[in-house]
């Protein structure tokens, strides 16, 4: 029992931390390009994954097979965190957070229609009810609540926005077949990543002398949203006596998120935020319910 109290508190600590990326981002890219931003929290990252790992007595251990270890992390890493990112990045740039975050967010929808082709798998009737709940939200929250007209007040944005959710779940599809440690495997794809994003920062132009505040935010990026945040939640689900215990409580990510954005962003919430939020995390819940098994009498 004390081990799941434990496990409460990481989880919690996880979620409060990921509530407040969204509003991180958004302040960040104020000062910063999102290419920049991707870069500074990128090294911040990898040097907090890699100082756990020290801690541990595990560094050495992540470099022990060699290129034979190092190898799929060239593919990881140009997904996550270079890709995923950079795409997720400029998507903050062009949307307001509150859009744009919980957008990113049905990326476990994204995964189940994915994994239809990738993986052979077959799709439920619930699934598919939750997938168009989900998505309803998605168009709810794009047209600000403007169903009738259709009207996206950034197409492109919401289409980045979507389009990280692709690139995710592609992440972790593959990913699923990686039997390395995962924080092992977590700061080699970023190793391997940081050359991606270094050469097409280069390449674009997009360096700059940046603002001390732009520094300061892609720091706390770089450690609350890509390094430690995910130790203490893979931390929780270790100590859990069931995993859904603690990862329903991921849920309460995007509405404090929501919070956080409207007083640190200063965006004002819309109403069909909050209602296209409502039925996104419908959807996903509709999603993870297990089906009843059959009796003999049904």
């Amino acid at each position: 029992m004390e081990n799941q109290k434990k496990a409460y508190l990481f989880a919690l600590a996880a979620v409060l931390l990921w509530s407040t990326v969204a509003s991180a981002f958004k302040l960040s890219l104020r000062t910063l390009q999102p290419v920049e931003l991707l870069l500074y929290a990128s090294v911040v990252s990898t040097m907090v994954l890699g100082a756990v790992l020290a801690a541990r007595g595990q560094l050495r251990e992540a470099f022990a097979g060699g290129w034979r270890t190092i190898r799929p992390s060239l593919l990881f890493g140009f997904l996550n965190p270079f890709l995923y990112y950079l795409v997720l990045f400029q998507a903050y740039d062009l949307l307001p957070a509150q859009e744009a975050q919980p957008l990113n967010y049905t990326w476990a929808i994204t995964l189940t229609i994915l994994s239809i082709p990738l993986l052979g798998q077959h799709i439920s009737r619930r699934e598919i009810a939750a997938i168009f709940v989900s998505y309803l939200g998605v168009v709810v929250i794009s047209t600000q609540g403007h169903l009738l007209h259709l009207h996206f007040a950034n197409p492109f944005g919401v289409a980045l926005a979507l389009g990280s959710t692709v690139i995710w779940a592609l992440y972790w599809i593959y990913n699923s077949r990686d039997l390395r440690d995962p924080v092992a495997g977590l700061f080699l794809n970023f190793l391997c990543g940081l050359p991606f994003i270094l050469v097409y920062a280069l390449a674009t132009g997009a360096l700059h002398r940046p603002a001390v505040s732009g520094l300061l935010g892609a720091a706390y990026v770089g450690i609350f949203e890509m390094g430690i945040t995910y130790v203490l939640w893979l931390r929780a689900l270790k100590l859990s006596v069931n995993t859904a215990k603690v990862g329903n409580l991921i849920f309460l990510s995007p509405f404090l998120s929501l919070v956080f954005i409207h007083f640190l962003v200063g965006e004002r919430i819309l109403p069909s935020t909050y209602f296209g939020l409502a039925l996104i995390v419908a959807g996903l819940v509709l999603q993870r319910l297990r089906r009843r098994p059959r009796t003999a009498a049904s």
